[in-house]
C-alpha cells in the first residue's frame, strides 16, 4: 500500500523523502504511517502575547460609541534610530 502524496502537506512530504533516502522505501513507509498516526488531526491555535496585548488595552473602549478605529484599521510600528521614540501609528490607507 503506498502512501498519497496529493493528501499530504510540503513538510509531510519532505520527511517521507528523507525518511526514504535513509532507510529505504519499504521500512521508510511503515515509519512514515506509525508516525502520521501519532500526530493531531487539528492544528495547534498559536497564541500571539503582544496581540492580546493589544486587545487587553484597547478593551477599555468597546462599549464607547464615539471611539472608532475605521473599516482600513492601522499599522503600529516601534521607532528605531532618530525622531520621535516609542510607537508611531499610521492610517492604512
Amino acid at each position: 500500500m503506498t502512501i498519497n502524496h496529493s493528501t499530504l502537506t510540503k513538510g509531510q512530504v519532505r520527511k517521507l523523502n528523507a525518511l526514504r533516502k535513509s532507510v529505504g522505501n519499504d521500512i521508510a513507509d511503515k515509519a512514515f504511517k506509525k508516525w502520521m498516526k501519532t500526530q493531531s488531526k487539528t492544528p495547534k491555535e498559536v497564541l500571539d502575547p503582544v496581540a492580546d496585548a493589544l486587545g487587553a488595552a484597547l478593551d477599555q473602549f468597546k462599549d464607547d460609541k464615539t471611539f472608532n478605529l475605521g473599516t482600513k484599521g492601522y499599522c503600529v510600528k516601534r521607532v528605531k534610530g532618530k525622531g520621535p521614540s516609542g510607537f508611531v501609528v499610521q492610517k492604512v490607507v
